[in-house]
């Protein structure tokens, strides 16, 4: 099987639309709801949060060219791959740069909800035209 470019870059291309209008709706907002100091590390959130996503949607969809017994495995190694690195980005976000407050820890969990449902939304998509 052909690997998937362009099914790829569609959800390449989804993924940084989410993310550019995640920033652009902070900063539009930055006034109203008074997040000045934490722009940039909403910024930087979004930023990580998709290129994770990109990276498990790649293992994922090159998954979905190889023989069907590899496919299941595939998916199951695209989600714990962001698992991971999305654990090691708390690890470092919260002990290692101590953005310990409620605001931030806020604004990391809704991040982390918004870009997993991104991320199932693309797979559940992918897996309805081709069940593993």
């Amino acid at each position: 099987m052909i690997f998937p470019v362009k099914s790829l870059v569609r959800n390449i291309l989804s993924l940084f639309a989410s993310g550019l209008f995640i920033i652009c709706t902070g900063y539009f907002l930055q006034p109203v709801i008074k997040i000045n100091d934490f722009f940039p590390d909403l910024v930087i959130l979004s930023i990580v949060f998709t290129l994770i996503s990109i990276i498990s949607v790649y293992v994922f969809l090159r998954g979905q060219s190889k023989e069907p017994q590899s496919q299941t495995m595939h998916t199951l190694v695209s989600l714990g791959i962001k698992f991971l690195l999305e654990l090691i980005l708390a690890l470092l976000w919260f002990i290692v740069a101590k953005k310990t407050s409620s605001q931030s820890v806020l604004m990391f969990f809704v991040l982390y909800l918004t870009f997993s449902l991104l991320l199932i939304f693309n797979v559940l998509k992918t897996l309805k035209n081709k069940a593993l």
